[in-house]
């Protein structure tokens, strides 16, 4: 598997040969950056308020991998309710981004085998886990986490893989999800909204004991004709302030909804990614 290295804050990147790579912190906000290649990505992230003040994790994960005429990406949004939401989104997200480098098959039962095949080793590493951070916890709330401990980790997901077309091949899209994080797909200046709205629920998620639950993953595949102008906008539901805005989104915009100055911090974490491209 490829390792993510962590892309230092910053406003605007580049990179050499047209290879890039994004991995969010969990313990520190990313101001809204832009890397231009053959496609152009904004990212940010945002620690909510709570866990800005009490130092702790934050609970949502992104990264972003280009190299080449290829682009892979994941967006995980961990549930605070479950045992360490924060690690099932790390994991998780990190596992993702192995399985798209390496699959050969971009289908429901292929991803439903692999994200069951996981449990065994995640569930390995969140107990090592859970002994590195077990002293930290104040005594009152151990009670509470162990309650917790019989749902798992668990986390919600979005991931993704772009091929960009050459010569008058075009482009093609491949998503997987879980959950209720935002996909907005813009196509020509059209958002193409009303699958991904359909197949939208808190219900659904990834469990360090269960693999998929509240349903099997959702895939959505595409091909786009050479020349058509296209938006791919991922958020977590940190960031809901963005569902009424369409495809003109100012960069200001999404600063400040990352800052959440408005609301005295984020109420919850916050992460963002959106790729555009020529297919």
């Amino acid at each position: 598997m490829k390792s993510l290295r962590m892309s230092m804050p910053g406003h605007e990147k580049a990179h050499p040969e047209g290879n890039f790579h994004f991995v969010s912190s969990q313990q520190a906000d990313h101001p809204l950056t832009s890397y231009k290649g053959r496609l152009m990505c904004r990212y940010g992230y945002g620690l909510a308020a709570e866990s800005a003040t009490y130092g702790d994790n934050g609970q949502d994960f992104a990264a972003i991998h280009v190299e080449g005429d290829i682009c892979t990406f994941v967006l995980c949004d961990g549930v605070s309710m479950s045992y360490y939401g924060d690690f099932a989104a790390r994991y998780l997200g990190k596992a993702l981004h192995g399985w798209m480098l390496e699959t050969k098959e971009w289908s429901v039962s292929r991803l439903h085998q692999y994200l069951t095949n996981i449990t065994i080793p995640a569930s390995r590493e969140l107990s090592t886990y859970q002994a590195a951070h077990h002293e930290k916890v104040p005594i009152m709330l151990r009670e509470v986490l162990e309650t917790k401990k019989r749902h798992g980790s668990q986390s919600m997901y979005i991931c993704g893989r772009i091929q960009l077309g050459s010569g008058k091949k075009g482009t093609r899209l491949q998503l997987a999800w879980q959950g209720d994080s935002r996909i907005r797909l813009f196509q020509s200046g059209t958002e193409l909204e009303q699958f991904f709205e359909m197949t939208r629920a808190t219900s659904e998620r990834w469990s360090t004991l269960q693999g998929p639950i509240g349903g099997t993953p959702h895939i959505y595949e595409r091909s786009f004709k050479s020349g058509e102008e296209i938006v791919l906008r991922l958020y977590t539901d940190g960031m809901g302030e963005l569902d009424p805005i369409g495809l003109h989104l100012p960069d200001e915009q999404i600063q400040v909804l990352l800052d959440a100055h408005h609301t005295g911090g984020l109420e919850d974490d916050a992460a963002f990614i959106e790729i555009s491209f020529t297919s």
